[in-house]
């Protein structure tokens, strides 16, 4: 946005040409005392044409304001859907290690216990050759949205990849973390997804790690998903 040349002039010698005014006899509102102040104007530059010009650059000015304001709102809500998953509402796995790295800096200069649940579909590849893609998007974005409505505001929920979610719990210890996750499980497997004229239970298999100073957030990870994967093997067997 151009501003009428002002940046141009040095201001002193051109006051009176800073900006294309209307006529003297056009009435103006005085500007705001420190804006005049600001600019070096004394009550004796204040003259209809100075007033009006000075009022036409603060609300040049203003408009400017309002705009760098939209931009940042749109910057911000550009990053926010960086961070989310494409087929859930949950974040990604980027964002997700991000909020894992932060809580374990916290865990670590506070104390405080934090523990990863780590979560895998069973038989999402059977839903998905039996029924198609599309009924098993259904079943992952079901299990999204029954996980966010079961943790805390304060707990983190990040889809991993593919069939993987992962739950970070702040304030909680392995025991309580293991008990929580059978919490979700049931809660998930409580009603069967439908889609169409099919309907399934859904069933999870977790793993649960302490995040502490001892792994960093890909050692926490792993040590949550080789449990899981020990759980899925157990139940095979």
């Amino acid at each position: 946005m151009k501003i009428s040349g002002a940046r141009n002039h040095p201001l002193p010698e051109t006051r009176r040409r800073v900006l294309l005014v209307p006529p003297a006899s056009a009435e103006a509102a005085p500007p705001p005392a420190d804006a005049a102040t600001f600019l070096g104007l004394s009550e004796t530059d204040l003259t209809p044409p100075v007033r009006q010009a000075l009022q036409t650059l603060l609300a040049e000015v203003e408009d400017l304001r309002a705009e760098v304001a939209r931009l940042k709102a749109r910057l911000a809500e550009v990053e926010g859907l960086a961070d989310r998953d494409a087929l859930t509402p949950l974040l990604n796995r980027r964002a997700f290690m991000r909020e894992l790295g932060r809580i374990r800096t916290f865990a670590e200069r506070y104390g405080s216990p934090a523990s990863l649940i780590y979560f895998d579909v069973d038989g999402l590849k059977q839903i998905n050759d039996r029924f198609g893609h599309a009924a098993g998007d259904t079943a992952l974005q079901t299990v999204s949205e029954r996980l966010l409505a079961n943790v805390r505001e304060s707990d983190v929920v990040g889809r991993m990849g593919g069939d993987e979610f992962a739950v970070i719990l702040a304030q909680a210890d392995r025991f309580t973390a293991k008990a929580k996750a059978e919490t979700l499980v049931a809660a998930i497997a409580e009603t069967p997804v439908e889609f169409g004229d099919w309907s399934a239970p859904m069933r999870l298999s977790f793993g649960v790690a302490a995040i502490s100073a001892e792994l960093d957030p890909e050692g926490v990870v792993a040590e949550a998903d080789a449990a899981m994967y020990a759980m899925k093997r157990a139940r095979k067997a």
